[in-house]
């Protein structure tokens, strides 16, 4: 299991790429528009700069939602390999066998 802290400050991250999403993309849009004069580009890099740093979708940690593992991730499932293959021994993943010999 990971550590609680780890788990919340992956949330509180989460919240705030949502929240800034629309002026950070707007900004960005600005800032690559090679036909805006280079003083209005300027200003929106400034811009950009001083939202915060946690609020931007690379900051985002991929974590298991079962345990909170932040390795070995499985996007389509959203849970790492170590409780994939235990919910899978259960028979709790529909479609999933656990293969034996």
């Amino acid at each position: 299991m990971a550590k609680v802290s780890a788990i919340e400050k992956n949330k509180r991250r989460r919240k705030l790429v949502a929240r800034d999403a629309e002026k950070r993309a707007a900004l960005k849009e600005v800032v690559s528009n090679r036909e805006l004069p280079i003083e209005e580009r300027f200003r929106a890099t400034l811009k950009l700069a001083e939202m915060p740093r946690n609020s931007s979708k690379t900051r985002i940690r991929n974590r298991c939602e079962v345990t909170g593992r932040p390795r070995a991730y499985y996007r389509k499932l959203r849970m790492s390999r170590i409780a994939l293959r235990e919910l899978g021994s259960l028979g709790k993943v529909p479609g999933l066998v656990k293969s034996s010999w």
